[in-house]
């Protein structure tokens, strides 16, 4: 219970405390991995550095980010913290309006330039305690997305297939590490996989050589077969398939005898081995009551089958995932489609471990 008791203020010495303590230890790894240099050697935007390089716009905008700032003009209370500055052993620092007007001189090609700076000093990183993280296989992700604006005068905006105002940036990232290692800014029209055979190359190249295994990962956008062959020589694969007519014949006439359940791991797991009293699924009742249709997945069934697309010289493997549903007491399916340059497995796959598989679903 709350009680009130005599309270007492003592005022002490004059003390600088910030609450971005982590900002002096981030710093400190940005130096010792060279990265402060490496950008100013590359990227050339400045014609006098005074008193400002590039590394110090830079970092100052990621720092900015780093310490919850969500636009430039956030800058502006870091440059007034104290104990932020002196983390940093700086005595001032840009401030937003000349953060903005070293955007403004970037150039695509300047992008391009200071992501490879970026990524020049990674694997100095990978060397060392990173290299647990990477661990046997090295998966490279590959995925776009939609980045809203509200402004009208933006250069490149355009309106996505959701009917949003933006932009369509191409991701591709390091899921061992959660390190984006190109973002690739495009108008919100384009499609995803607009591009994105010539970064999944600089990714391959980037990458392989620090990792035992490299497998890239994607979604049906990212099956682009006419780079399979040349893929497959270099690191191994898994994307989805758009389930097409020619693809789910070769499904459903597989035998009955080729489908195995897949058994996925229970989302929740007890520690104790007990379960709490789970209260009345209220959503359900209603939806009952009310006869609303209602599609419940009651299983899921999986095969595997080769197949060789137009643009490949040799057949690949692919997986298909059958959904067994429910509709109003009605039964249908759903499949879909995976292809990986992936061999089987010579012994069945553990239960408890997800399958490594992506695979859109669509409607048969």
């Amino acid at each position: 219970m709350f009680t009130s008791g005599k309270v007492g203020y003592e005022v002490g010495a004059n003390l600088d405390v910030t609450c971005f303590g982590g900002i002096a230890g981030v710093h400190r790894l940005v130096t010792k991995l060279g990265l402060v240099g490496r950008i100013d050697a590359d990227l050339a935007l400045l014609k006098v550095h005074l008193p400002y390089h590039e590394s110090d716009h830079v970092l100052n905008m990621a720092y900015n980010v780093l310490c919850g700032g969500t636009r430039l003009e956030d800058i502006e209370r870091l440059r007034h913290d104290s104990a932020f500055m002196n983390a940093l052993g700086a005595e001032l620092i840009p401030d937003p309006t000349t953060a903005g007007d070293f955007c403004r001189r970037f150039s695509p090609a300047d992008v391009v330039t200071l992501m490879e700076a970026i990524n020049a000093v990674r694997p100095t990183l990978w060397a060392g305690r990173g290299r647990e993280l990477l661990g046997p296989v090295a998966y490279v992700d590959i995925d776009g997305t939609i980045a809203p604006t509200c402004g009208q005068h933006k250069a490149g905006m355009d309106l996505s297939y959701k009917g949003i105002w933006g932009y369509a940036p191409l991701i591709v990232s390091l899921a061992n590490t959660k390190e984006v290692l190109y973002l690739v800014n495009r108008p919100g029209n384009a499609p995803s996989h607009q591009g994105a055979a010539g970064w999944i190359d600089r990714a391959v190249g980037l990458v392989a050589p620090h990792a035992e295994r490299v497998c890239l990962r994607g979604d049906t956008d990212f099956s682009l077969t006419a780079h399979f062959d040349r893929w497959a020589e270099q690191v191994d694969f898994v994307f989805g398939m758009d389930a097409n007519a020619a693809l789910r014949s070769r499904a459903e006439a597989l035998d009955e005898s080729c489908w195995t359940r897949l058994r996925r791991p229970d989302k929740h797991e007890s520690r104790t081995g007990q379960q709490r009293r789970r209260e009345p699924n209220h959503k359900q009742r209603i939806v009952a009551e009310r006869s609303y249709l209602n599609i419940e997945l009651t299983g899921e069934d999986v095969a595997e089958f080769a197949y060789q697309p137009g643009k490949c010289a040799r057949p690949y493997r692919v997986i298909a995932l059958r959904k067994n549903l429910t509709k109003n007491r009605c039964c249908s399916t759903r499949s879909g489609i995976s292809s990986t340059s992936l061999p089987a497995p010579t012994s069945p796959r553990p239960t408890s471990s997800p399958a490594p598989t992506t695979a859109a679903t669509r409607k048969t």
